[in-house]
């Protein structure tokens, strides 16, 4: 009984006395990599202004997105992300939510995905 408290205690003091390098070494590592773009794959459904004042996209989100809602509506910024978009085209997009608006960071024009194979 009193081998396996001073073998717990020996287990604690060594954990404490690592801990705070490996947490260093895991910061370290999260600080250097550097997250790669993700865009995602959808189909434009429709290029509107809203009040002659905003500029919006509605997007068609393929199936691979696994997000519960299948079109969604962002904030164009800059308009020269959409020229030349029509409607029915497959795009590849990233995007960020700022000030409460799903605004469009990114935009291009992508190959149409095949039914039952993955996109790429």
């Amino acid at each position: 009984m009193k081998s396996t408290f001073v073998l717990s205690a020996v287990i604690h003091l060594v954990i404490a006395a690592y801990a705070p390098s490996v947490a260093y070494a895991a910061g370290a590592a999260e600080a250097s990599a550097t997250p790669a773009d993700v865009y995602t794959r959808a189909i434009v459904r429709s290029i509107s202004k809203n009040d002659q004042k905003h500029l919006y996209i509605r997007l068609k989100l393929l199936p691979g997105a696994k997000l519960p809602f299948s079109t969604l509506t962002y904030r164009v910024i800059d308009e020269r992300l959409v020229a030349g978009l029509r409607e029915g085209d497959s795009v590849a997009f990233k995007a960020e939510r700022v000030d409460g608006e799903n605004v469009l960071k990114a935009i291009q024009a992508a190959t149409p995905c095949e039914r039952f194979r993955e996109c790429k």
